[in-house]
């Protein structure tokens, strides 16, 4: 079974960073690299989905 991504943004960058975005009930920051052929990545920690825009409408 599986389950949507809690929240999913759109960027214009392959390499991103992701801390959870809530201050100090964050996560640690950790750098995400979009696959090229895939157009998306999912952060390990908060499972915040990252699409390139690129593929926006596509994933």
């Amino acid at each position: 079974m599986t389950r949507e991504a809690p929240e999913t943004k759109i960027v214009d960058s392959y390499r991103i960073a992701c801390d959870g975005g809530e201050g100090a009930l964050g996560h640690p920051r950790v750098w995400l690299q979009i696959p090229l052929h895939e157009g998306w990545v999912e952060c390990p920690y908060c499972d915040c989905k990252y699409v390139h825009s690129n593929f926006q409408g596509n994933v």
